[in-house]
């Protein structure tokens, strides 16, 4: 639950409030598609189903809870399911399940929450060409393993869902969802010039105050939104 103990405003606090209960809830229900795991619809063919939700934890999608205790957690097993997520272009189940990850004859069908790529992390990973350390947006609980540029310019928060999104690999519509508890982190570091009803307009990080972009969310959004 969120806690407004981070000098949001108090309109963006109220928003994220709603939004983080709307979640929850929808986090709740199940596809009414029928389906059965492990189904072969063709010869040596074998099809899955998985749910992503808000956190970026991953489930398979009949689980009846869905919690820390019953997602998957192997890092190795998140990098390689989430580096073969793609738009799903089989014809099946395409309308409740828009995403789709192929390992070899096996047909991982992915609903989620919001969007597949979470963000839950923020670590500094060294450059090996340059020897130099560079921040990277870690997603999908999987810590080095995925991870790409952190782009504090790029933050962006939607002031009608109060969710807080970054730019993210261009397998699915290069925008990603940043985890509710890295948002409210976030918040605090957020500027509003143009009112609070507006979205942020700067954003300070590591001693630097940046001017936000926006453009880049407004191209790519009708992509995946």
């Amino acid at each position: 639950m969120f806690y407004c103990k981070y000098f949001f405003p108090r309109k963006g606090c109220l928003q994220l409030l709603k939004a983080e209960m709307n979640l929850k809830w929808s986090t709740i229900g199940r596809t009414s598609v029928s389906y059965t795991q492990g189904q072969s619809p063709e010869p040596r063919i074998r099809e899955y189903f998985y749910y992503i939700d808000h956190q970026g934890m991953l489930f398979l999608d009949d689980s009846r809870m869905k919690n820390f205790t019953s997602c998957f957690k192997d890092k190795k097993f998140l990098a390689f399911f989430f580096k073969r997520l793609r738009l799903n272009e089989t014809g099946r189940y395409t309308d409740d399940f828009p995403y789709l990850s192929v390992c070899g004859r096996e047909r991982n069908f992915v609903r989620c929450d919001d969007l597949p790529i979470v963000f839950t992390h923020v670590i500094i990973q060294e450059n090996l060409d340059s020897g130099t350390k560079e921040n990277r947006f870690s997603y999908a609980h999987a810590g080095e393993l995925l991870t790409v540029p952190f782009e504090p310019t790029k933050i962006f928060m939607s002031m009608k869902t109060g969710r807080v999104y970054h730019p993210a690999p261009d397998i699915v519509g290069s925008i990603g969802l940043v985890q509710s508890k890295i948002a409210i982190e976030f918040s605090k570091f957020f500027e509003f010039h143009n009112g609070e009803e507006q979205s942020p307009t700067h954003f300070t990080w590591d001693g630097n105050r940046y001017d936000l972009i926006t453009d880049w969310y407004k191209q790519k959004m009708g992509k995946v939104l």
